[in-house]
């Protein structure tokens, strides 16, 4: 009996998705709950298993491939074993041979002939020798060897200067990818956009960290104490002085939220995603901390749910960590505005009359001036500045 397998049920704000990967391939064995295709969506990767035990009979959707929400993309021949007969047109995906003798897979092939690649020129790495899709996407024309000129009528010989290799690749922009470009085109189009900058002394912030991390990671579990902690809580105090700051707008009418719902933007491999640390106003430092490295594990790992990324009312990127000194960040729509951190960098100061050095960081509030007055934007900017130089104020939120 065949089962159909179907693409998950995509959320209202989805309309569709991609075929990422098939991790298997017809006539192979699969277990119930084996994990067989990912589908890549433009928030998240979402993983397809089996339903039931048997052997994948039938792929109806090859990688790249356009899928709908619950769309058949494959069956299953419940219970039946790799050695079984398989639907007809499973035969249809069983690798063919090139020109040069070697295998190929039937996505390989359509892949190859739509860039003009002879595919007897890739070399295959797959299970014996077998060319794969990705083989043709990392195949690399060779550049072909130039004939000897011939001499040049005059007495003046030309100079030719061998440029090297001058090799480009032309790879579809994945779903996620396109997704982000809009979303970032879209901003620039719809707000008033405005950044306001600051700088703030650490000095305070690493002595304490330095002081209490060891106890801290002791106690909580191996939590370990980063500056990510003291930033969110600061700005959630800064959000409730300053509420326009933790609005958006809604057509013609202003959406003041009663709790922080605190994004932190993660870099991974297909883009920039920014998960929600829901009711910050109601976590410990500890709690955020564990929040933000579990965000991060799922991030690097593809496991971040649609619902994980959902919602926000306030966004901390930290551009430092790659070693930005200074940046303008992109608003989060329909977030009002975004905290950017960056780089902590000793540089000299002023201190009560003497040039001391000071480990510094710049900061950057980006807003929508739409909302927020330049006044309330720099005064917001200043209280996230006090606070985390004073680091005592944020433990006794005063």
């Amino acid at each position: 009996m065949a089962t159909e397998i179907k693409a998950p049920t995509f959320p209202e704000s989805v309309q569709e998705g991609s075929l990422a990967t098939w991790h298997k391939k017809v006539g192979d064995t699969v277990a119930r709950d084996e994990l067989l295709v990912d589908i890549e969506t433009d928030k998240v990767v979402l993983e397809v298993v089996a339903p039931v035990a048997g052997v994948l009979s039938e792929i109806l959707k090859l990688e790249g491939d356009s899928i709908l929400s619950n769309e058949v993309i494959a069956r299953i021949e419940e219970g039946a074993t790799a050695s079984a007969p398989v639907a007809a047109a499973a035969i249809e995906e069983e690798p063919e041979t090139t020109a040069s003798g070697s295998l190929i897979n039937p996505a390989a092939r359509k892949l190859a002939e739509e860039r003009g690649i002879d595919a007897a020129q890739i070399t295959g790495t797959g299970k014996g020798g077998r060319i794969t899709k990705e083989d043709v996407v990392n195949f690399t024309p060779s550049a072909p060897v130039a004939k000897a000129a011939a001499p040049a009528p005059t007495a003046t010989a030309a100079v030719v200067v061998d440029g090297g290799d001058r090799v480009e690749r032309r790879v579809p922009m994945t779903r996620m990818r396109s997704r982000i470009a809009e979303r970032l085109l879209e901003v620039t189009q719809t707000t008033a956009s405005l950044t306001t900058f600051n700088e703030v002394d650490m000095t305070a912030l690493m002595d304490l960290r330095k002081q209490y991390k060891d106890e801290f990671t002791k106690i909580h579990n191996g939590t370990r104490l980063g500056f990510m902690g003291f930033f969110v809580k600061a700005a959630v105090e800064a959000l409730k002085r300053f509420p326009s700051v933790n609005a958006s707008i809604d057509g013609t009418d202003i959406v003041y939220h009663g709790y922080q719902d605190v994004g932190v933007a993660v870099s991974t491999e297909r883009g920039l995603v920014v998960p929600v640390l829901r009711n910050a106003e109601n976590m410990s430092i500890a709690n955020i901390e564990n929040g933000i490295y579990d965000y991060a594990m799922k991030a690097r790992d593809g496991k971040l749910t649609i619902e994980e990324m959902s919602g926000g009312t306030f966004t901390i990127t930290n551009g430092g960590v790659y070693g930005s000194l200074i940046s303008t960040p992109i608003i989060n729509p329909p977030q009002s505005a975004i905290l950017g951190m960056h780089k902590i960098q000793e540089r000299p100061m002023a201190v009560n009359g003497q040039v001391v050095i000071r480990p510094m960081m710049y900061l950057a509030l980006s807003y929508d001036h739409r909302l927020i007055d330049g006044k309330g934007a720099v005064q917001f900017l200043v209280t996230i500045k006090e606070l985390i130089e004073d680091p005592a104020k944020i433990l006794l939120e005063i």
